[in-house]
Formats: structure tokens, C-alpha cells, sequence
């Protein structure tokens, strides 16, 4: 017996297909960056006092992230695809099936990937520049010199991946200001400061005893294994700042595309908005907005949004222009729905 599938349910599925993908290619973007880096061509420039240049060498792209942009596109398309599939059968008033398709080349599904794809590569791209400037204005200000500073932004080749890992490329820039001030509490040989970096969530804790030694016998890690430490330490929070943009691009595209599917169908007259609701659905987490949790259940007709008990107007999940207290990490869902008597009577 076939087994209807629940909203929340098909609303998961979509997720996990799309989420790991839209992950990998932040990561495919970053290694294209770091892996067509040449390290001396950062060096002269540093050497030369010319921090512009050194950034320039970068490459930092905006058309590395279209793995990104395609990967988001992709969950945009499958979810406008799977919106429709899931509505069901639309009569008009003499009882035929109406068809409805989602259209990835209607004006509103291209305005929204468009504005999205440029506000989220050029807010990558300039949030990686300022925050590449200030690493290497630090490291050269504290007396580094210009391969170590260069190296600490860039991070070095694997032998055993071949890749380059440890630097803060990829990094938010609070991120990377975590790092920074992560090497400073390691070289401090403050006690109260090195216990200070044991209390960080995303540390490598394999060298916690190596840490705890230095800081029981009142000394300072040596600066190499400083820079294994904090080398770690940047790509638990590389892998953090991709877990945190799979999940956040993938619900903002589905919140986006259901959204667009049911205006696709009103454009066309196949649908009125008077006729359509839309429910908040929270999903329970281990650290649960309450706002958001007092939000299930919350019922507005379509054209109208939910309020937050802090007064915020919410179109839909994720929609854009909320603030990042109501969407990152969220993974709430709006739930829609038709009214087909009013819809025939009218």
C-alpha cells in the first residue's frame, strides 16, 4: 500500500538531496581558489609592503563560486518542480484537470536567483578581502615575516591531500578574527588565556594534552605547534562555514521557489490568492528559537506574513531581506494550502 507522504516530510527529502550538494561546492569553490594559489607570487608582493597585491595574487574570484551558484539554482529548480508536482489536481469550474508546470524562466524565478546569487558571491568575496587584509596587516605589524604571514592566510600543501589546508580562506570574518585570537591566547602563555582556547567548541581536541601541559607548567606552546593547532582549528570552522551555507542557501532557495510556484499559477489564472493559506511549521531542534516555536501553527492567507512575537514580518521562511536572527540555522518550513470550494465558487 502506498503511503502518502507528509509536507514535512517531502519538505526533508528535498532537503537532503539538495543540501549536501550545495555544501560540496562551497568547498569545490574554496579548494579552486586555494589550489591555483602560488605562494611566492604573495610573497614578493608582501616583501614589496603591497598588501593589495598580495590579495590580487588570490584570486578571490566572484566566478569561482558558480559551482555554488548552479548548486543553488539546482535546489531553486527542484524545488519549484516538486511545489507543483505536490499540489493537488486544480479543476476549473466545468471540472477539467488544469495543467501547472514551474517555470524556471519566469521573471519572478529570475529576478530571485539573480539577486541572490549576486548578493551571496559578493558578500563571500568582499567578507574574505577584508578579512584577508586584516590577517595579513597583523602578521606583518607583529614582526612575521612575509611567508609565515603569507602562509597563515593561505594555509599550506598536504602531502598526504595535496591540498592546501589551515589558512583562513573560505573563513567568515569573525571566523577568522576566532583564529587570530586563538594564536594570541597559544602564545601568550597566560594560563587563564590558554584555558581560554580549551573552551573552544571547534578545537581539535588532540592536542588538548599538549595545551594543558604547557599551561600546568607555566609556558608557551612553541610557535610550530601553534601553527598546526590554529591550522586545525581553521578547518573545523572551514567545515563549519560550509555546513552553515548548505543548510542556509538550501531553505532559502525551497522557501523561495514554493513561494514563486503558487504566484506562477495565479499569474496564469489557474489559482487565487484569496484561496491559498500558508502555515508556519517549526522544526525541533536541539537549540530551538522560541520564537519560531511559538510560531507553529501560526495560519495567514497568502499574501501576508507571519509575525515574529518581536513584531518582525516573516513573508515565509528564509525569505529575503528578514533578519539573520530569524533565518540562520532556522529550518522552519511554511506549509500551503487551498481552499478548492472557494476556489470552484469563485
Amino acid at each position: 500500500m502506498l503511503v502518502r507522504l507528509t509536507p514535512r516530510q517531502r519538505f526533508d527529502i528535498l532537503v537532503s538531496q539538495f543540501e549536501p550538494a550545495v555544501r560540496a561546492a562551497f568547498m569545490e569553490a574554496i579548494d579552486d581558489i586555494t589550489s591555483n594559489i602560488v605562494l611566492r607570487r604573495i610573497v614578493e608582493r608582501l616583501e614589496r609592503g603591497d598588501i593589495n597585491g598580495a590579495i590580487a595574487a588570490m584570486h578571490l574570484d566572484p566566478t569561482a563560486f558558480r559551482p555554488l551558484d548552479e548548486a543553488i539554482r539546482a535546489a531553486f529548480n527542484g524545488g519549484g518542480v516538486a511545489t507543483v508536482e505536490g499540489m493537488p489536481t486544480l479543476r476549473d469550474p466545468s471540472g477539467h484537470r488544469i495543467v501547472v508546470r514551474w517555470d524556471p524562466r519566469n521573471l519572478a524565478a529570475e529576478q530571485w536567483l539573480q539577486a541572490h546569487s549576486t548578493q551571496l558571491v559578493t558578500g563571500i568575496v568582499q567578507d574574505q578581502q577584508t578579512a584577508i587584509r586584516t590577517a595579513l596587516e597583523t602578521g606583518l605589524s607583529r614582526g612575521d615575516n612575509p611567508t609565515k604571514t603569507a602562509v597563515a592566510v593561505v594555509g599550506r600543501v598536504s602531502t598526504v591531500t595535496g591540498r592546501r589546508e589551515g589558512g583562513i580562506i573560505g573563513l567568515a570574518g569573525p571566523q577568522a578574527s576566532f583564529v587570530a585570537t586563538a594564536r594570541e591566547e597559544l602564545l601568550s602563555g597566560d594560563p587563564a588565556q590558554m584555558r581560554n582556547y580549551l573552551e573552544r567548541k571547534r578545537r581539535d581536541k588532540r592536542f588538548d594534552k599538549t595545551v594543558a601541559k604547557a599551561t600546568a607548567d607555566g609556558k608557551t606552546v612553541p610557535a610550530a605547534m601553534v601553527d598546526r593547532i590554529t591550522g586545525r582549528y581553521a578547518d573545523s570552522l572551514l567545515k563549519l562555514r560550509a555546513d552553515t551555507i548548505g543548510l542556509h542557501e538550501t531553505f532559502a532557495a525551497l522557501g523561495a521557489s514554493k513561494d514563486i510556484a503558487f504566484r506562477q499559477q495565479m499569474e496564469k489564472g489557474n489559482l487565487r490568492a484569496d484561496v491559498v493559506t500558508k502555515g508556519w511549521k517549526h522544526t525541533p531542534q536541539e537549540h530551538p528559537r522560541m520564537q519560531h516555536v511559538a510560531m507553529q501553527g501560526q495560519v495567514v492567507p497568502f499574501d501576508q506574513s507571519f509575525t515574529a512575537p518581536d513584531g518582525t514580518s516573516i513573508p515565509y521562511p528564509h525569505a529575503p531581506g528578514v533578519p539573520t536572527r530569524h533565518t540562520l540555522g532556522c529550518k522552519c518550513f511554511a506549509e500551503y494550502k487551498i481552499d478548492f470550494v472557494a476556489q470552484l465558487v469563485r
